[in-house]
């Protein structure tokens, strides 16, 4: 079984060195101009979807009525947006095969 490891800032802009052959400084430059466009246009409603790997899709959640699991009591939820991600069925079938 594979180990469990966390992918990086640092590696996406490492691996972007190794592969294309950018300065490691202009690597980290492209890196962070990809995250920082995609995270301008998620905070402008928009939403983010790359082909092959999956969608980045904003939801408005209404107001509702939840509980406190300890003691019962009812307490409103304020209305809120919420981020989800939706894997694309390539992806799903590349972890399938990993795992």
């Amino acid at each position: 079984m594979i180990a469990a490891t966390t992918l990086t800032r640092a590696d996406l802009a490492d691996s972007v060195h190794r592969e294309i052959g950018l300065s490691r400084a202009e690597s980290s430059k492209l890196i962070e101009q990809i995250l920082g466009f995609m995270c301008g246009a998620l905070s402008d409603g928009q939403n983010v979807k790359i082909s092959g790997f999956g969608s980045f899709v904003l939801r408005d959640k209404g107001e509702r009525v939840g509980r406190n699991p300890k003691t019962g009591v009812e307490v409103p939820i304020e209305p809120r947006r919420v981020l989800t991600f939706r894997a694309s069925q390539m992806l799903r079938d590349r972890i399938v095969k990993a795992g």
